[in-house]
């Protein structure tokens, strides 16, 4: 399986993310520049050049018209996906840390850091008036509360659910923001949310090694995947029962160990028994950021190195059966 090494940036990765069809990827680091590639040849389309900050998310619009990013330069910006032009721009007061379009695409969710005087912010907009900043609701965590470091719709946009950094899983209603449901079962900074194909289903990956598999409405949790260092991202195959697992040791340690003992692999587990069966070596540093091809047939991901390295399946992956 060799992959299509991308290397657009100059900087560590941060976040990246297929279209609807999967034949566009888009990828944001800590340079500032989103890029948008092929994902079936590695070519690079574009850049989407604005920012003044380390660029935290982002997110396509279902049809491939906008794309929103959130940065460390207090803004979330929303673009053109085909000609790159910056269509508007919400100033917020602190860096935006998440960001996602609903699943209709007529609503955006966005999160900020808790910084300074500031508190971390909730906020809901509609695209529509995005240009004007005027927002449908902002709910702010309290002082005393953890930020939130991860984020995703579900429930066909009626609940937005949040990962925070001590560890705290939230289900919210998204029209008012009120608190329905609320989960502690993580031990550390929650670094990524990613939903399954159906939206039945949320994967959860913290600092604590862990990744753990929930119920979208009720947060029950269903498997937990253990490894031996901090996952900084996962996602759930669209095809089979299968997930995987990317992150490694800490970025400031890395240079004091080897690649091979820092352990940077993409790592799957079977979604049902929770077993490991395989490992891609690849990245010199840690994987920050993992998404599946929306057809199942191949992976990407993102790490400190700065490279994204897109992998097809061979056939041997299609015909792997475990022995029930």
């Amino acid at each position: 399986m060799r992959p299509i090494m991308m290397h657009g940036h100059s900087r560590s990765i941060t976040q990246i993310k297929y279209n609807l069809e999967g034949d566009l990827l888009f990828s944001c680091a800590k340079d500032h520049t989103p890029n948008v590639w092929y994902s079936i040849n590695g070519e690079r389309l574009g850049t989407y050049d604005g920012h003044g900050g380390a660029c935290w998310c982002l997110d396509p619009k279902w049809d491939n018209t906008h794309l929103i990013t959130g940065a460390a330069d207090n803004s979330i910006r929303m673009w053109d996906i085909e000609t790159g032009k910056q269509i508007g721009m919400i100033q917020t007061d602190t860096a935006v840390r998440s960001c996602n379009y609903s699943y209709g695409g007529d609503m955006i969710c966005f999160t900020t850091d808790k910084q300074m005087k500031y508190p971390c912010e909730i906020v809901i907009v509609d695209p529509r008036n995005f240009r004007k900043g005027e927002e449908i609701h902002k709910f702010e965590i309290p002082e005393k509360g953890p930020k939130v470091s991860a984020m995703v719709w579900s429930n066909l946009d009626k609940h937005v659910i949040t990962g925070h950094y001590n560890g705290d899983m939230v289900v919210w209603e998204a029209r008012e923001l009120k608190k329905l449901v609320h989960k502690g079962e993580h031990n550390g900074q929650i670094t990524d949310l990613q939903k399954n194909v159906d939206g039945t289903m949320v994967i959860s990956s913290c600092k604590d090694n862990r990744a753990m598999l929930w119920d979208a409405d009720s947060l029950e949790l269903l498997k937990t995947y253990t490894t031996e260092r901090p996952v900084n991202s996962a996602a759930i195959s669209p095809l089979y029962d299968h997930v995987v697992l990317g992150g490694g040791q800490e970025a400031m340690e890395v240079t004091t160990t080897s690649s091979k003992s820092g352990k940077f692999d993409a790592r799957f587990f079977h979604l049902v028994f929770e077993e490991e069966f395989g490992r891609v070596k690849g990245h010199f540093g840690p994987i920050n950021s993992l998404a599946f091809h929306p057809e199942g047939r191949g992976y990407a991901s993102g790490g400190e190195d700065g490279y994204v390295r897109v992998h097809t399946f061979d056939d041997s992956y299609h015909e792997f059966k475990f022995d029930y």
